[in-house]
């Protein structure tokens, strides 16, 4: 083996006793102090480090069906599949064979989807935390000089880690945002529409209108800026909201309008709680304010007939029509 590939392998070797050890629970303070050096030593170390801690989190959930195949016995864990696999049974062709595989399939879009009136926390493999809204559905795929994340429907908010050598893209129908380390939130509205808001750093938007064609600049946008896309006119909109703040209220169970028009408010609450609801052409575009909890969807309900000249119709399928009604003399 000639001094690149030993090299190499030794990386290999050294990540993968490093993913067993971290597999097992919590490091003493002195392991930790010496994997946080290795680490320092080569920006290679982590990245292979990462891959192989997220192979672990993934295996502990297919045991069960490698165990049904008959690749492994029924009581197998993690560490010994890998330890027998990896040094007792293939030699050093197999083995490399093997950390090939592992790394490819680790490479694949990992699925990650919330449900009606669920929000969640993840932490990716580079250490990017992702907060999702309610019935977001998202794909992430690590590698080795990127990092994506294809945003198929709903709203997430990202706190990314700063990697300048591997760009972070979070891929939407209508358009890509593009940073390498930041805190931003992402919203694919029902409506088609796409929304960023900026809490920290800079991005880069490249819209991407209805017929598919991307816009020929990305949009730069600092901290504080929020654009708003729509893809069926092409129009951009990028405004520095006063309270930043309210667009990510979410994160917390709640929503603040500030005289947004009702069809928009039934919006967002239609896509958290999975429910049609619709306001009639006369009152679709009354301004509404306040601060709501996102939960609560009668105590929305009720909040409009008080705060609007509106009628809430509940049909008997589930749905809810909101219609005018006169003011009381």
């Amino acid at each position: 083996m000639n001094p690149a590939n030993r090299h190499s392998q030794q990386i290999e070797d050294q990540a993968l006793t490093w993913a067993n050890r971290l597999d097992g629970g919590e490091l003493p303070p002195e392991d930790r102090v010496a994997l946080d050096a290795w680490l320092a030593r080569d920006s290679a170390h982590e990245w292979r480090l990462a891959h192989y801690r997220q192979f672990y989190a993934q295996l502990h959930g297919t045991l069960p069906a490698m165990a049904a195949a008959g690749m492994i016995a029924a009581e197998e864990s993690v560490a010994p599949v890998l330890a027998r696999r990896r040094w007792l049974g293939w030699g050093a062709a197999a083995a490399v064979a093997f950390t090939a595989g592992t790394i490819f399939w680790l490479m694949r879009p990992q699925t990650i989807a919330t449900v009606a009136a669920q929000r969640a926390t993840v932490t990716l493999a580079d250490g990017s935390r992702v907060e999702l809204n309610a019935r977001t559905r998202l794909a992430v795929t690590m590698r080795r000089d990127s990092r994506r994340v294809r945003l198929e429907r709903g709203e997430a908010a990202f706190t990314v880690t700063h990697d300048p050598a591997r760009p972070f893209f979070v891929e939407t129908a209508a358009g890509t945002v593009r940073v390498t380390g930041t805190v931003f939130d992402v919203r694919a509205a029902p409506s088609g529409k796409l929304e960023v808001t900026v809490v920290e750093g800079r991005v880069a938007v490249r819209p991407v209108d209805a017929d598919g064609h991307e816009f020929p600049a990305p949009r730069a946008l600092a901290a504080g800026d929020q654009l708003v896309f729509d893809p069926a006119t092409a129009a951009v909109d990028v405004t520095r909201p006063a309270a930043i703040d309210d667009a990510l209220a979410w994160r917390e169970g709640r929503v603040v309008f500030a005289g947004a028009p009702l069809r928009e408010a039934l919006e967002r609450f239609a896509a958290y709680h999975q429910r049609n609801l619709s306001a009639a052409p006369e009152v679709a575009d009354l301004p509404l304010g306040g601060r709501y909890t996102l939960d609560d969807l009668d105590q929305f309900l009720r909040s409009l007939e008080q705060a609007l000249p509106v009628k809430v119709w509940r049909q008997g399928d589930g749905s809810v029509r909101i219609v005018g009604a006169p003011r009381a003399p």
